[in-house]
């Protein structure tokens, strides 16, 4: 198991620094950080928290998965590795990065 969890159904309104500060209480955060829509810097409602160790990380899991937090109930887990998706480029119909 790897020490950097995923943090899903946060608050909007959660910051990076709210996520951080919830997760020291269960160790050494070593990095913690919400999500945000590129176009609307709007919160997607999850993040990622790296600990300082597995044993740290397995005890924020068990600790925060399921805890409820700003009137939301977390959940909480081992974050997986990032999927490759396609290139979207030559689908057409969507913005211009240029």
């Amino acid at each position: 198991m790897g020490s950097k969890l995923y943090v899903g159904n946060l608050s909007f309104e959660t910051s990076s620094s709210d996520l951080e500060r919830i997760f020291a209480e269960h160790g050494t955060v070593e990095s913690a950080d919400v999500i945000s829509d590129r176009d609307t810097g709007r919160s997607k409602g999850f993040g990622f928290v790296q600990m300082g160790s597995t044993d740290e990380a397995q005890a924020a899991i068990a600790a925060m998965n399921g805890k409820e937090e700003s009137g939301r109930t977390l959940t909480v887990n081992e974050a997986r590795p990032r999927e490759q998706r396609p290139s979207s480029a030559g689908y057409g119909g969507g913005k211009s990065r240029y």
